[in-house]
């Protein structure tokens, strides 16, 4: 089992569009620019959805072709078929697509069943073979549904295995409203880790009810060596009521390096970020080691 952890940084995309604030372009840039410099390996930019449905993620396109030249790889979310097909035209090589564990789940994030959105799904993941690109699929509300309550752990497992005949590049599990506890994660995750190896496997953590970070730790004493973040612990999703922030960047590379593990990420370079954050929405942004962490490189 390695010693490294893969972080991918999702502020400008998730961390941003369930904010009422609306960044510019500009903004948008400056801050895709700023983690950039970071150390982060991957780092997602926005989204090919209708602005009318997510307003925040309007002009992805733009940000797509202006990137800054960093040794990293950089992502985009697509809720279709037509987003994907966006998506490949801007030149983007790595896609997140997200699917419900849930028919109500599905059907208010994306107005279609929870068998249509897996079809959608298979379609996407059948395209990428032949187009080569990378998809990485998320399986949100993976632990509890905002409308339909805890999802038995049987119905996830037989849900990764449809999804991983698929091959895609990474599977995700997603508590997308941050209802999970240290336990329930720890069991789910050694059972796929067991059945998939670590490889294709990550894990997506809210902090609605403090335990995002214990979740991290949960993960990872199951095999789990990949995760998404947010700078300054920004985030949100605006089809599932009771979703707060992403686990904060900071919290997780905090708790890796100190265990022993290593991200690459560098940590000034990341608090800068977060201060750019605090400066865009004029609010002071931050996880919750950010004023130790500030303290400290004082």
């Amino acid at each position: 089992m390695t010693n490294q952890i893969l972080i991918k940084e999702v502020a400008p995309r998730d961390g941003l569009q369930a904010q009422p604030q609306q960044l510019t372009l500009e903004q948008r840039q400056r801050l895709i620019e700023s983690l950039a410099v970071t150390g982060v390996p991957e780092l997602e930019i926005g989204s090919f959805v209708s602005p009318k449905a997510v307003p925040q993620m309007a002009g992805t396109d733009v940000l797509a072709a202006q990137l800054p030249t960093a040794d990293l790889a950089y992502s985009v979310l697509v809720p279709n078929m037509k987003g994907y097909e966006l998506a490949l035209a801007a030149g983007m090589r790595t896609y997140a697509i997200a699917i419900s564990a849930t028919e109500q789940m599905n059907q208010n994030n994306i107005k279609k069943s929870l068998e249509e959105t897996f079809l959608m799904a298979e379609d996407i993941l059948q395209r990428a073979q032949s187009d080569g690109v990378d998809i990485h699929v998320y399986l949100a509300v993976s632990f509890v549904c905002p409308y339909e309550g805890p999802v038995a752990q049987k119905t996830v497992l037989a849900q990764v295995d449809r999804l991983m005949r698929g091959n895609p590049a990474r599977l995700m599990i997603a508590d997308t409203i941050g209802a999970a506890n240290p336990k329930e994660v720890h069991d789910l995750m050694s059972t796929l880790v067991s059945r998939y190896g670590h490889q294709d496997l990550g894990c997506h953590f809210h902090d609605t009810r403090a335990l995002a970070i214990a979740n991290v730790y949960a993960a990872i004493e199951a095999g789990v060596r990949q995760f998404d973040s947010s700078a300054g612990g920004l985030g949100g999703c605006p089809f599932a009521p009771g979703a707060k922030g992403n686990v904060a960047t900071e919290d997780v590379v905090l708790l890796c390096e100190s265990m022993g593990y290593k991200t690459g990420i560098q940590m000034p370079k990341l608090l800068e970020s977060v201060a750019l954050l605090s400066e865009l929405f004029g609010a002071p942004q931050g996880g919750r080691s950010h004023y130790w962490l500030s303290r400290q490189s004082a």
